[in-house]
C-alpha cells in the first residue's frame, strides 16, 4: 500500500501539468478562432490569398497587329504630279512650302474593298492651308489608279467609317479666306466600281466671330 501512496504524488504534478498545457492550447485556439471570425486584424486569411491571386493572375494579352492594318507608304507628291487626271493648276501650285516640305495630307484606309489600302491625298496651300485638290487612289495590281477627284477649292476629303467624306467650304461675297459662310459635306460609298453619293448636308456658320450679327427681325 505504501507503494501505491508513493506513486500517487509522483504522477500528480505531471498530470496537472498536462491538463494545464492542454487547457492553454485550447484557449489559444479559441482566441484564434474568435479573431478570425470577427475580422479583428487586416492580416487575415483573405490577405495572402488575395496577394496570391494577384501574383498568379494571367497577364493581359496584347493584341497582335492585324496584317490588314498595314499599308505601303507612297510618295504622294510624285503620285499627284504624275497623275493625268490632276489639273495643271493644282500641279503648278504643288510646290515646297519650306525646303522639301510639301503641304500634302495623306490618309491610308479601306474605301474600295480592295486587298490593299486606298490612299486619300489632299493638296493644300502653304499660307492658309486651303484645300485645292482632293484625290483617292486605288491600288490595282501594284499600280495606283485615280478613282476620285475634287478640285473645287476649298475642299478636303477624309475617311469616315469606311466612307469617303468630302467637305467643301462655302463663301459668300466679301468672306475672307479664314471665315467662310458655311460648308457642304458630301458622303460617298464605293459601289459598282466607283463612288456613289450617299448623303449631303449643308451647315451655315454663325457670323458672330466676324462681328456682323443681324437681328432675326431683319433689322441690324
Amino acid at each position: 500500500m505504501r507503494g501505491l501512496t508513493d506513486a500517487g504524488p509522483s504522477r500528480g504534478p505531471a498530470s496537472a501539468q498536462a491538463v494545464i498545457t492542454a487547457a492553454a492550447v485550447l484557449a489559444a485556439l479559441a482566441l484564434f478562432a474568435v479573431a478570425c471570425g470577427t475580422g479583428g486584424t487586416g492580416a487575415r486569411d483573405e490577405g495572402p490569398a488575395h496577394a496570391d491571386s494577384v501574383g498568379n493572375a494571367p497577364a493581359a494579352k496584347v493584341p497582335s497587329p492585324n496584317p490588314s492594318q498595314s499599308y505601303d507608304k507612297v510618295n504622294a507628291v510624285a503620285l499627284v504630279k504624275a497623275d493625268p487626271a490632276v489639273s495643271a493648276t493644282v500641279k503648278r501650285d504643288l510646290k515646297p512650302c519650306s525646303g522639301n516640305e510639301y503641304r500634302v495630307d495623306v490618309t491610308y484606309g479601306n474605301l474600295t474593298g480592295g486587298t490593299a489600302d486606298d490612299v486619300v491625298v489632299n493638296v493644300l496651300t502653304c499660307g492658309d492651308a486651303v484645300g485645292v485638290g482632293a484625290y483617292v487612289y486605288r491600288n490595282e495590281s501594284g499600280a495606283y489608279k485615280n478613282v476620285f477627284k475634287a478640285e473645287e477649292s476649298p475642299v478636303y476629303a477624309e475617311i469616315d467609317k469606311g466612307d469617303l467624306s468630302v467637305t467643301k467650304q462655302v463663301y459668300e461675297k466679301g468672306d475672307p479666306v479664314s471665315s467662310p459662310s458655311g460648308e457642304n459635306v458630301i458622303t460617298y460609298s464605293w459601289a459598282g466600281g466607283h463612288f456613289v453619293q450617299q448623303d449631303f448636308h449643308h451647315t451655315d456658320y454663325g457670323n458672330v466671330a466676324g462681328g456682323d450679327t443681324q437681328d432675326p427681325s431683319g433689322t441690324s
